[in-house]
């Protein structure tokens, strides 16, 4: 997907309908001119709902919509006729959306399973008609509900990237070549940092007929937490990912060091990310020679499980494929 089609967050107004007026009215007929009440409630006021969409993978669609208004209800008439509901505006979002309160920052809910719908404003309830007051010792209410205004502010809605492997690592440090030789994907690659501006998401085929999906994600740097670099874009992604695959290349002045900084920011960001299995490959083993091997050997973390690689000849790569799959599946 190329970078100027993928938008990860949208920041929308949502009006829903007002209610519709209860009636005030009171049957009169050429039998009876002198009936009893019977005003009709007002209708509802349309919600405003976002639903998960399998087929969309960004809110692209949506980065032009500022301003979402559903319809109002209908007035209540005469002969007790309840007023139209107002109609429900649907916004399709991609699995993993999560919508939050402008101004509080609350999260007001997430949708993840196809199909899936969270009401983002409230319509307003119709008012009451005049012959919902009627009683036995107040037989003629000369007066009727008026409807509930509708819910209004400002929405934001993030994606959050639904992957069962994260990539986690520096800028260069071979994610996406990595995600080119295990997948189908094609992401852009060079050897230069920040190459990779939005998330790709790869299906690694393994062993016939199983599979799952790794992500491709903006590289980190030190002090993302705060925002820096691609910051908080990256880093919400990985909170999806079901597995973490740190990536630090061969060549590193220390291999536990970079390990360490990486799991710094997830903490700092979100100390939960550190419950998820994670898995170190130790990358670009190509370019290593018997003396950088021996090296890299020497600065390995001693609290993750290992595994050398290279995406250039593919060493390796089907016994990473088998270490993921084991994590995947315990």
């Amino acid at each position: 997907m190329s970078q100027s089609n993928f938008v990860d967050y949208v920041k929308i107004f949502c009006k829903s309908g007002d209610g519709g007026g209860g009636s005030m009215h009171f049957h009169r007929s050429k039998k009876n001119p002198r009936g009893g009440p019977d005003g009709g409630n007002g209708g509802s006021g349309g919600n405003i709902i976002i639903k998960a969409d399998a087929h969309k993978w960004t809110l692209l669609h949506l980065k032009y919509t500022k301003h979402v208004h559903a319809e109002n209800g209908g007035s209540g008439s005469s002969n007790l006729k309840t007023g139209k509901t107002g109609d429900n505006v649907y916004l399709y979002v991609p699995l993993g959306t999560v919508a939050k309160d402008a101004e509080t920052g609350e999260v007001i809910g997430e949708v993840v399973n196809d199909g899936d719908e969270l009401i983002l404003k409230h319509g307003g309830r119709g008012g009451m008609g005049n012959d919902h007051f009627k009683s036995a010792t107040f037989q003629a209410p000369k007066f009727a509900q008026p409807g509930e205004e509708g819910q209004e502010g400002w929405v934001i809605l993030e994606l959050k990237i639904l992957a069962d492997v994260g990539l986690v690592g520096f800028p260069n440090a071979g994610k996406s070549t990595l995600l080119s030789v295990m997948s189908a994907a094609k992401p852009e690659i060079a050897d230069y940092p920040f190459t990779t501006l939005v998330p790709n998401l790869g299906m690694v085929q393994y062993r016939g007929e199983n599979s799952f999906v790794i992500a491709d994600i903006p590289g980190i740097i030190e002090g993302a937490h705060l925002g820096k670099g691609l910051g908080h874009r990256f880093l919400r992604h990985i909170e999806r990912n079901a597995a973490l695959l740190f990536m630090v290349p061969v060549d590193a002045k220390s291999i536990s060091k970079e390990y360490q900084i990486l799991l710094k920011e997830l903490k700092k960001y979100n100390p939960e990310l550190l419950d998820k299995p994670r898995l170190l490959a130790i990358t670009k083993c190509d370019i290593a020679d018997d003396e950088i091997l021996k090296s890299a050997k020497k600065t390995l973390p001693k609290n993750i499980d290992n595994i050398f690689i290279s995406s250039v000849t593919l060493y390796n790569i089907d016994e990473l494929k088998d270490k993921l799959w084991k994590i995947l599946n315990d």
